[in-house]
């Protein structure tokens, strides 16, 4: 992901000034990063490495999106709705 894209999201997504590292800053940049590796993978069905990589993100995602939901539902609920996730 290029810089200027993870500088947007994480000015998209933050709490507060200087938040870079808030769960919900990791959720959606973990989110572009799985997009774009989707599209790559459409066009690259045999690249297993990069599939790989692709599962431990989502993985990722998912123990941080319960993590979230576990501490504030309103703000889980919010995210998924704006980054238009299912669950």
């Amino acid at each position: 992901m290029s810089q200027p894209v993870k500088s947007e999201v994480i000015a998209q997504y933050k709490t507060h000034e200087k938040d870079t590292g808030s769960s919900d800053v990791q959720i959606a940049l973990l989110t572009a990063r799985i997009n774009h590796l989707t599209e790559h993978l459409r066009t690259h069905r045999k690249d297993f490495h990069s599939r790989r990589g692709l599962l431990q993100m989502a993985s990722r995602r998912r123990k941080l999106l319960d993590y979230l939901k576990r501490e504030d539902l309103a703000k889980y609920n919010d995210l998924l709705q704006k980054l238009n996730l299912r669950k």
